[in-house]
Order: C-alpha cells, then structure tokens, then sequence
C-alpha cells in the first residue's frame, strides 16, 4: 500500500441488530413466498386425501355397484382402475337371468379389448362372439349365480362397457383407467 492515503473501514449498509450479523430482507417477497408454500401444503394435503378416498383407485370412492331395474343382473366393479393393474368385476344373475340351468351374459368388445380381460370364473359352458361383443353362458343351479372377471387394463382413458342378458335390460358402466 502506498503511504498517506488514507483507510475507512468497510461500511455495512444494513443496520445490524443487537450487535449480531446483519441480513437483508425483503418482507413483501417473505410474505409471497408463504403464501405460495402453504398453496403447497394445502395442494399436497388434498391430493393425499383423495387418493385415501379412492378418486385415483383402489379405495372406498372407486368401488361401485350396478344393477337393472328388476335386479336380474348386478355387477360390482372398479369405476377408477390402473393401467395394467389387475380387478375383479363380479356379476351376479338375479332369478330371472337363470333359465333352464343356465345363466347368459353378452359384454361388449370393451370387456376384452380395453379393459384386458384375463379369465372368467367360473370358466363358461360356452363362448360366442359376435354382435361387437362376448355372449358367455355359465352353468347356473343356485340363486343367485356368479360370474367374475379378471381384468387388467390394457388402454388408459375412459371406457364404455356394456352388459345385459339377452332380451333384458342393459346396464352401461363408465370406467376410468389411470395410467
């Protein structure tokens, strides 16, 4: 250093309280910033609890029930399902579904080709296709009859799937497929 020029010290434009270390700050963008944070928390808090309801799948908001109106036909399925995750959709025939020992149910082609149907149980006595769809015939002694169907989604999006007993009425149920 050259002598006769003279030294300052380095002067801290932000007062320093009780003596401590001095810090900027900027109140309004404190404030913004909280109240982004808790859009967070509340956004992550909502989203936790619906998934717990089921509105992603797999919980008490997902499951579902339909029937005809005479209840010849009843079916328990997933309204909210995953893509490639298995379900089971199960069908019972009411007393007028059944006749002469045998229970027939016509799907449509949704049951197979979207929805990636992988078994029926029981197996059916019988399987025709045709008419944009599957027309199975169970075997069918006791009151109520059951049939199930072991899905696992092969589409993601919202399907149609269709079902009755030929001459009754149909039933048409929505189903989402997460991906």
């Amino acid at each position: 250093m050259t002598k006769g020029m003279p030294t300052q010290p380095v002067a801290d434009t932000v007062p320093k309280v009780n003596d401590e270390l001095a810090v900027g700050e900027d109140l309004r963008f404190q404030r913004r910033w909280w109240r982004f944070e808790n859009g967070v928390w509340i956004f992550f808090t909502l989203v936790i609890a619906l998934d717990l309801a089921g509105v992603f799948g797999r919980g008490p908001m997902a499951n579902a029930r339909a029937a005809t109106g005479d209840q010849a036909l009843q079916v328990k399925y997933e309204r909210v399902e995953r893509f490639e995750t298995p379900s089971i959709l199960t069908v019972n025939f009411g007393s007028k579904a059944i006749r002469q020992g045998r229970a027939e149910l016509w799907v449509s082609e949704d049951l197979v080709k979207a929805l990636g149907n992988q078994r029926v149980i029981p197996q059916p006595v019988d399987s025709k296709v045709g008419g944009n769809g599957v027309l199975y015939s169970f075997a069918a002694t006791a009151v109520p009859a059951t049939a199930a169907f072991a899905l696992e989604p092969a589409q993601a999006g919202l399907h149609t799937l269709r079902l009755r007993i030929p001459g009754m009425e149909e039933l048409v149920l929505k189903i989402l497929v997460m991906p």
